[in-house]
């Protein structure tokens, strides 16, 4: 079956599990998708975080409506985190960390999204390096790592977030989850899914749960193969999915 351990061990889809909850991983511009960034601040929306991405990374210089928009969602109680891009563990941590100030003089985020984050072993040393220097600019820093598959273990305990899968509903159906993710809570993980059909929404959520990810972001706007990026915009069944794990709705 698609969501069995390594070890065909099984996660009750409900016991130990805390509520799912949203991870936007990026809305276009708010010029763009005002609508989008605007919905974002719904009351009761489960949204654990979402992504400021201003210009693949923090642009060279401040940005009103970004600013505006951050603003609304912090202002809302949502996490706003800055994204990074590692390039696969390729940039300085030097640079990394100069984004990360411009982030956070200029949109006072909340955290980080390290995107492209590499997931071996011995890329592990720097990416802690750098995790610890973001927490040095920021005390609180919520740090997400964005590798998109399981990594080393290593690196569970070097953010609050690592992201397990990032890619398509046909891919994310019959995937399958790491042994050692079993060994830590529902919130330590994320998972990001494009192409999801409406009418397999519940059979993605109960992957999620099965799996041990607290928090999801799936929707059914694809890629199309030609560089389009899916997260952009939200999901058609937006409402939807939101009435599905909402405040009040039993898990």
């Amino acid at each position: 079956m698609s969501h069995l351990t390594s070890t065909g061990r099984r996660r009750s889809a409900t016991a130990g599990v805390s509520r799912l909850g949203f991870g936007v991983p990026g809305c276009a511009h708010p010029l763009v998708a005002p609508a989008e960034w605007a919905e974002l601040t719904r009351p009761e929306t489960p949204l654990h975080w979402a992504v400021l991405n201003v210009a693949r990374g923090p642009g060279v210089l401040p940005d009103p409506h970004c600013l505006e928009a951050a603003g609304r969602l912090t202002n809302a109680g949502v996490r706003v985190l800055g994204h990074l891009d590692l390039r696969f563990g390729t940039r300085p941590v030097g640079e990394l960390i100069s984004e990360a100030h411009r982030f956070l003089d200029w949109y006072k985020v909340g955290g980080f999204y390290l995107d492209r984050c590499p997931a071996d072993r011995a890329a592990l040393p720097e990416t802690r390096r750098t995790t610890a220097a973001l927490r040095a600019a920021l005390e609180d820093a919520y740090v997400v790592l964005g590798q998109g598959t399981h990594p080393y273990q290593g690196y569970a305990e070097a953010a609050d977030q690592l992201v397990t899968f990032s890619g398509p509903w046909a891919g994310y159906r019959w995937s399958q989850v790491a042994e050692w993710t079993a060994e830590y809570a529902p919130q330590r993980f994320c998972h990001l899914v494009h192409g999801v059909p409406r009418t397999h929404l519940e059979e993605a959520m109960r992957i999620a749960r099965w799996q041990g990810a607290g928090t999801i972001y799936f929707t059914d706007r694809t890629d199309r193969g030609g560089g389009d990026d899916p997260w952009e915009a939200l999901p058609g069944y937006w409402d939807d999915i939101v009435s599905r794990i909402g405040p009040g709705v039993s898990e």
